[in-house]
């Protein structure tokens, strides 16, 4: 699937879920209390969803140059 396939809609809802499990992830390493392998496990997974979001918002940055010419 051509990564121009998915529609502004469909990005945009994909960031917003992102963006909630990101926050949600980030509010789970503050606590003290939590194992370090599962601290690793939710460091990794909050740099994988910034990637993600960063893409999301690359792509959509394209998307509304597309349209704009």
């Amino acid at each position: 699937m051509n990564t121009h396939d998915f529609t502004t809609d469909e990005l945009s809802e994909a960031h917003r879920s992102l963006l909630s499990t990101l926050k949600k992830c980030e509010k789970v390493l503050e606590s003290e209390k939590l194992p370090q392998s599962q601290r690793t496990l939710t460091e990794r997974r909050v740099k994988a969803l910034k990637i993600a979001l960063t893409l999301i918002e690359r792509e959509q940055n394209e998307q509304s140059e597309e349209k704009s010419k």
